[in-house]
């Protein structure tokens, strides 16, 4: 399975160099690659009615930007990740350095800061409940980390990588 993912801010775009903002056609460019990440640029091409030429061009800028990655998404039960949980933490120390280290775990394949009940939250692919254990022990164990709730996944009904593109605003 093929994927798009996006980096966490948008920056150095392709639509005006001098702007920095994305334009239409790096929005289609995108929303294109999350559909089918192993799209050939003739085909991108067809849709967006650019060259094959210009569609690389766009590809490579948003690549060489950091606004997008082409990845391969794997499901995590069929290579042996038996059980997923997303982890809420509420911290009393310095949340940026808990959010790197956190990030630094195997286990850990998403970390997010939030407002609400929770400081942190943390999702984890772990082989079997026993390494969870191990995971929400070590998460224990980190200076600042007053307390932590696991949400373990029953069945994952929905995961998704093709957000589209975003509505315009005026």
């Amino acid at each position: 399975m093929m994927g798009i993912s996006h980096s966490g801010s948008i920056g150095a775009a392709t639509g005006d160099a001098g702007t920095g903002e994305l334009d239409e056609r790096d929005l289609r460019i995108i929303a294109a690659l999350q559909v089918n990440g192993r799209a050939n640029y003739a085909d991108l091409a067809k849709g967006i009615d650019l060259s094959p030429a210009a569609i690389r061009l766009r590809v490579n800028r948003l690549l060489e930007s950091g606004i997008l990655d082409i990845v391969a998404v794997t499901d995590p039960l069929r290579i042996g990740f038996t059980v997923q949980a997303m982890i809420g933490l509420t911290i009393d120390g310095d949340i940026e350095a808990l959010s790197a280290a956190i990030g630094a775990l195997d286990a850990a394949v998403y970390v997010v800061m939030t407002a609400g009940r929770f400081d942190l939250i943390v999702e984890v692919l772990c082989t079997d409940n026993d390494h969870l254990l191990e995971v929400m022990a070590d998460l224990r164990a980190l200076d600042g980390v007053s307390s932590l709730e696991a949400h373990t996944y029953l069945r994952l009904t929905k995961q998704t990588y093709a957000w589209g593109i975003p509505p315009a605003r005026h």
